[in-house]
């Protein structure tokens, strides 16, 4: 029996690397299509292959976690890259993305692009959110750097250390930017590089399918650009959790179970009134939490 990681999956196929760096194509037996389970980029398997092109994968090891758009599992890190402009920076995106990425346990990283065409007001409003995040513990990184071969080392030199021997998946809205930093990161990939859609504000779709390549000692997963994020695994009492300054004052309310939206003695709502918590991100926790409690029940 053999092992490896599943780096793609297309047609049917998945392509799996072993720790030699080979890639074998397999197919899954047909008890996983009986039991309703679907093997994923990013899962660690075992597998039986004779030669490169026609093993079967047999079974898959336990996920850490698993993502369903883009369906990936076992994600280490998240780097949600936001634009500054076209389309605009989004705290309201950017917590959204945020509380996916704590409530699957994965690190994330914020990276803010086109800070080259920021006006001062704009760079000004970004400098406060840098500091606001990077409170709550949040990597956030600004580059803007006038000549683009010393800002590609720059990058290079800033990820470096986050990526080793970690999966990587990137996140955010079309247009905001994933593939012109993947450029930056690797050259050699060459992925497509949308413009942004002027009419629509938003990019057109580059990526077509989740596939893990080597960057930075680490795997990436370039994944398909989207805008909106339902929450239908997370119920009200866990979402707190996905807002760290939340979290750590869950003791501090009067009611246990607080939900830090209408209970008297919070210390949430405290901590907001007080400045110790952004009214920004307070806000989006309201807003998300409301979808949830107006979310169809399900049986």
């Amino acid at each position: 029996m053999q092992e490896g990681q599943i780096t793609k999956a297309l047609s049917g196929f998945y392509y799996i690397t072993d720790e030699n760096n080979t890639t074998y194509q397999t197919r899954g037996r047909g008890l996983f299509r009986l039991e309703g389970i679907t093997p994923l980029v990013g899962d660690y398997v075992k597998f039986e292959s004779d030669n490169l092109e026609e093993g079967t994968l047999v079974e898959i090891e336990p996920r850490k976690n698993a993502l369903v758009r883009p369906p990936i599992a076992n994600v280490d890190i998240g780097v949600i890259i936001a634009s500054v402009t076209e389309p605009d920076f989004s705290t309201q995106l950017l917590d959204r993305f945020l509380v996916m990425l704590e409530y699957h346990g994965i690190t994330p990283i914020i990276y803010i692009s086109k800070m080259d065409k920021a006006n001062e007001k704009e760079q000004a409003e970004i400098a406060q959110y840098k500091e606001i995040y990077e409170e709550i513990g949040y990597p956030f990184i600004t580059l803007n750097v006038e000549e683009v071969e010393n800002l590609k080392e720059e990058i290079k030199a800033t990820f470096a250390d986050y990526f080793e021997e970690k999966l990587v998946v990137f996140i955010g809205q079309s247009g905001a930017g994933k593939s012109t930093l993947l450029n930056y990161l690797n050259p050699e990939f060459s992925l497509k590089t949308a413009e942004t859609s002027k009419s629509l504000g938003r990019g057109r779709h580059t990526t077509r399918h989740v596939e893990l390549l080597p960057l930075l000692g680490g795997r990436f997963a370039d994944t398909p650009g989207f805008s909106a994020l339902k929450f239908e695994e997370i119920e009200k009492e866990e979402l707190s959790r996905c807002f760290p300054e939340m979290w750590e004052r869950k003791d501090e309310c009067r009611f246990r179970g607080c939900l830090h939206q209408n209970e008297p003695n919070c210390a949430v709502k405290k901590a907001v009134e007080m400045g110790e918590i952004a009214s920004s991100r307070y806000e989006n926790y309201l807003q998300i939490l409301t979808e949830i409690q107006n979310r169809k029940p399900r049986y």
